[in-house]
């Protein structure tokens, strides 16, 4: 797709893009994408850990102030009908991030939270994990 083409070149390092994406599909319930997007995150070398904590990311030092300014404004757009995107988090991401990245960044929130809403609508299921045969 062409928007996935352009966010990979818009400077959004790939490995913090999959965190947004479990992120925004953690607070939004989609097993689905979580399920994908952990598998994404580990190949491109996200660490179990920093996976596994990532809905407490705000009390964990695992997180670079660059990370942290991205899940706030994550948190912030996902949950905006509450939060109607505070200044204080609009300022975070304004010190991390240039013009263009946060558009990149908003428009990545924007698009991995409309999926979540076609896949929970849809009731699209994540593969099942199944032990190897011996």
């Amino acid at each position: 797709m062409a928007v996935e083409t352009a966010l990979s070149e818009s400077g959004i390092d790939h490995g913090l893009a999959e965190l947004v994406r479990i992120r925004a599909s953690q607070i939004n319930g989609c097993a689905y994408c979580i399920h994908m997007h952990v598998i994404d995150a580990k190949a491109h070398g996200e660490s179990d850990m920093r996976i596994a904590m990532l809905d407490g990311w705000r009390d964990s030092p695992l997180y670079s102030d660059r990370e942290r300014a991205a899940l706030a404004w994550t948190d912030s757009l996902t949950r905006i009908a509450k939060t109607h995107a505070p200044d204080a988090d609009y300022e975070l991401v304004k010190g991390q991030f240039s013009d263009d990245e946060i558009v990149a960044l908003t428009i990545l929130i924007g698009q991995i939270n409309n999926w979540n809403r076609l896949q929970i609508a849809g009731r699209v299921i994540h593969p099942l994990e199944t032990a190897k045969a011996a």
